[in-house]
């Protein structure tokens, strides 16, 4: 058995948020976020979140600058820094307006000022234009992970020293009908998201691992490892979503929400599975 050391990291965590919105992870809960980037007991050093902010509509529309402000103090209350960047408003050829209020340049530059005192940098953004500035922090001796939920850049992930989808960690988004009497994620009967990594394409039965909690030891994936976080859940083909091409299975990159049944066996069962990752298949 391993047992936890606390780590003397200093850890940077930088969200695009309207990246992370526009891309699965509007109901992202920050908290987590934050256990999830500390896991190893880790120092937050920087906890940074980029906005869009509307100066024009808040004038207009009090519903939502209250709601853009409520929501910039809830983030300050959880220790993250709120770096506004304000749309501004353009007009095409054709007379249309539009408007644009894109981070990524500040992000860029704040990460790689801060990124001297940070051991390790948690980029929340699927935007690929972020590929040389993780190559930049990992010259600079920085470990760089990656967490996003949907369309993320492939040469991003490949370029992290860690991509983790969001969807895979407990509590960072709410599983389909999350209410305060659902079971804790991972305990029989709750909602919890995976993927296959095996499949009997005789026997038309396979296996799912989900994280259970956040830990140090995310590297390791064999549930059969006491220092393991993860588990397994069996599931039979009948049980996949209507339509689903088995023939896909195993894989990492198709994303499943399930009910956790009671075992058959030594595992769970996985029921009532849907598709949440990629949204058509």
């Amino acid at each position: 058995m391993t047992i936890d050391i606390k780590s003397h990291a200093k850890v940077g965590v930088y969200v695009d948020a309207a990246n992370i919105s526009r891309n699965g992870g509007q109901r992202m809960q920050y908290d987590i976020l934050r256990e999830f980037a500390c896991r190893d007991h880790a120092e937050p050093l920087r906890l940074n979140v980029y906005l869009s902010y509307d100066e024009e509509r808040a004038e207009t529309n009090t519903v939502y600058r209250d709601k853009a402000r409520a929501y910039q103090s809830a983030l300050r209350e959880l220790g993250y820094k709120v770096i506004e960047k304000r749309v501004k408003w353009f007009q095409d050829e054709a007379g249309n307006r539009y408007g644009k209020a894109n981070a990524d340049l500040d992000m860029a530059v704040d990460v790689l000022l801060q990124s001297e005192n940070l051991d390790r940098v948690l980029l929340a953004t699927g935007d690929g234009d972020f590929v040389q500035v993780v190559r930049a922090l990992q010259n600079k001796g920085c470990r760089v992970e990656v967490l996003a939920f949907d369309n993320v850049s492939e040469e991003l992930r490949r370029e992290a020293d860690m991509y983790v989808s969001g969807y895979l960690v407990p509590g960072l988004l709410p599983t389909r009908g999350d209410d305060y009497a659902a079971p804790m994620w991972g305990a029989m009967g709750s909602r919890v998201r995976g993927y296959c990594y095996h499949h009997d394409d005789n026997k038309s039965f396979g296996f799912m691992r989900f994280l259970v909690k956040l830990s140090q030891y995310l590297w390791k994936t064999d549930s059969r490892d006491p220092d393991s976080p993860y588990r397994t859940a069996f599931f039979h083909d009948s049980s996949l979503p209507e339509g689903f091409n088995v023939m896909k299975l195993p894989s990492r990159n198709h994303l499943f929400e399930f009910t956790l049944a009671e075992p058959n066996g030594k595992q769970p069962v996985a029921t009532d599975i849907i598709l949440v990752h990629p949204i058509s298949s």
